[in-house]
C-alpha cells in the first residue's frame, strides 16, 4: 500500500472511531438529559453538525480512493483505444532498430501484453500498466528525441566548422 492510500485508510478509521454508533448514541443520551430548550436544540444542533462535518470528510475521503483507482485502472474503452493506435507508436519506436527480427519479436511481445484479457487479469493481480508501460513508454521517446537533437546538433556543428575553414 502506498503512502496515500495508507493516510486514506487512517482517516477513513479515525473518522469511524470518532463518530461510532455509539459515541453518537451517547451524545444523544447526554442531550437527552438537558431541560432547557436551548441546550437540548444546541445538543441536537452539535450532534446534527458533526455527523454532517463527517459525511463530508467521508465523501472526500472516497473521492480520494476513487482518483487512487482511476489513476490504476484502465477502462474498456482506454483497452480498445490502445490497440488501435499504440500499434503504430511501438512500430514507430522500433523503426530506429536496425535489426528487423528484434523489431518483429518486441511489436509482438508489446501488443500481446495489450491483449484486454492480459490487461484485466494482469489489473485483477496488481499490475500497473500505466506505470509499468507508460514511464518506459515516456522514456524512450525522450532518448529518441535527445538523439534526434545530439544528431542535429552534431551536424550542426559539424557544418559551421566546415564553413570556417
Amino acid at each position: 500500500m502506498d503512502d496515500q492510500s495508507f493516510q486514506l485508510a487512517a482517516n477513513l478509521t479515525a473518522i469511524i472511531s470518532q463518530y461510532s454508533l455509539d459515541v453518537i448514541r451517547s451524545k444523544i443520551d447526554v442531550a437527552r438529559t438537558k431541560k432547557q430548550g436551548i441546550e437540548l436544540q444546541n445538543a441536537y444542533e452539535e450532534i446534527i453538525n458533526t455527523l454532517i462535518q463527517s459525511k463530508i470528510e467521508t465523501e472526500r475521503i472516497a473521492q480520494e480512493y476513487k482518483s487512487l483507482y482511476d489513476n490504476l485502472n484502465i477502462s474498456d474503452g482506454d483497452i480498445e483505444y490502445l490497440q488501435k493506435t499504440l500499434r503504430n507508436v511501438v512500430e514507430l519506436f522500433y523503426s530506429y532498430s536496425p535489426d528487423s527480427k528484434t523489431n518483429a519479436q518486441g511489436i509482438k511481445i508489446i501488443l500481446d501484453l495489450l491483449n484486454k484479457d492480459t490487461l484485466k487479469t494482469m489489473q485483477l493481480i496488481g499490475f500497473n500498466y500505466k506505470e509499468a508501460i507508460g514511464r518506459p513508454l515516456t522514456e524512450i521517446c525522450a532518448d529518441a528525441l535527445h538523439q534526434k537533437l545530439q544528431l542535429t546538433k552534431n551536424k550542426a556543428n559539424s557544418n559551421s566548422y566546415s564553413k570556417q575553414k
